[in-house]
């Protein structure tokens, strides 16, 4: 990793883009791959798309998602205290004690979810603290200071953390899921232009909006673009950890390389040719097997046209949607090195019908 991609690397996951407000984190991506490509395509819910050799007949797509799990504020009492609803599948159970910031027009203001000191509880009766149960604290004395500070319902709120290394092979943090993809994507982007790759065909390099909440930006920009390939990159669990069942979740292990999924929006045909380019380079994969939908952005490629031959390279991942997210270095870069390969051995005019 180049010491300007580890910079923006940080400067990416540190910054806040939560479901349906991501523009900031787009912004800093597009400036970091705007040397790389040519052409920047930019949607009215703000998928972004930086284009590589326009206009060609044959269309690729290499995409992941901008957005990060949050929550709304919901109602304020009149003692000032906050109380939330979920912006896509946040945890309840990490919240308590957990410092957070809340985007305001003025800017962020800074505050924590309270929670009951254990003396005071009855233990007995003890549970995991749901959605209705956890409130913000932000130090007001009342509704009128809170509202005083610019926050009103449906302020949104993200967790306050920043990404760090542990041992010096994993990155941790918040929102891994997903932008470690667009940092990925845009990673491929610079290694083409630095090696001086002539594509065969248009490359869109995709950071789609709002995929926590129902694969929303993937669904709308596959419209737009109409490609003929979707090599779409996401995190799926690491399994290695106590409290998960293999048997159930598969047996995937962070540092073991890119997972490669098998499910019905997987197009077999391209699955196999990125396992063959895998193999040629020599980088180890493991592989996954998802029932009805991966859920990740390949179901929106694969299923909201007419058909788009798609396929999910997966970044395995610890404690996903919790703060201390964890990948492996040797994975992430591995994923680059396999969408890269990909692209460089599409030759622009392949056919990936079953029946011909």
């Amino acid at each position: 990793m180049t010491e300007n991609a580890k910079t923006f690397l940080y400067e990416y996951l540190n910054n806040a883009s939560p479901t349906g407000f991501e523009a900031s984190g787009q912004q800093i991506w597009l400036d970091y791959i705007k040397p790389y490509i040519d052409e920047t395509i930019i949607d009215v819910y703000g998928t972004a798309v930086g284009v590589i050799n326009p206009n060609q007949p044959y269309k690729v797509v290499i995409e992941a998602h901008a957005d990060e799990i949050s929550w709304f504020v919901n109602y304020i009492d009149d003692n000032g205290y906050i109380f939330v609803r979920r912006n896509g599948g946040s945890d309840a159970v990490i919240a308590p004690s957990m410092r957070c910031n809340l985007h305001t027009k003025k800017g962020v203001v800074k505050g924590v979810f309270g929670y009951p000191a254990i003396h005071v509880r009855d233990l007995a009766k003890d549970k995991a603290p749901t959605v209705n149960d956890i409130f913000i604290d932000l130090g007001a004395a009342n509704k009128k200071e809170v509202e005083e500070m610019g926050v009103h319902v449906g302020t949104v709120v993200t967790f306050e953390d920043g990404l760090t290394e542990l041992n010096n092979r994993y990155f941790v943090g918040r929102a891994l899921d997903n932008r470690m993809g667009g940092f990925m994507i845009a990673e491929v982007a610079r290694m083409l232009k630095e090696n001086n790759v002539e594509l065969p065909f248009t490359l869109y390099v995709v950071n789609a909006v709002q995929e926590e909440i129902g694969l929303r930006g993937a669904e709308m920009i596959v419209r737009r673009l109409k490609p003929d390939v979707a090599i779409v990159t996401d995190v799926t669990h690491d399994t290695q950890s106590p409290m998960y069942n293999k048997k159930e979740q598969g047996d995937l292990k962070c540092g073991s390389g890119p997972v490669i999924c098998y499910g019905p929006a997987v197009q077999n045909n391209l699955r196999d040719f990125i396992i063959d380019v895998a193999e040629a380079k020599e980088i180890k994969i493991q592989r996954q097997a998802v029932s009805r939908s991966t859920g990740t952005d390949t179901d929106s490629f694969a299923y909201a046209t007419e058909g788009v031959a798609s396929a999910l390279i997966s970044l395995p991942l610890k404690y996903m949607h919790t703060t201390v997210e964890t990948v492996s270095k040797e994975d992430v870069q591995a994923v680059i090195n396999l969408i890269y390969e990909s692209l460089l051995s599409l030759k622009g005019n392949e056919d990936w019908r079953y029946i011909k």
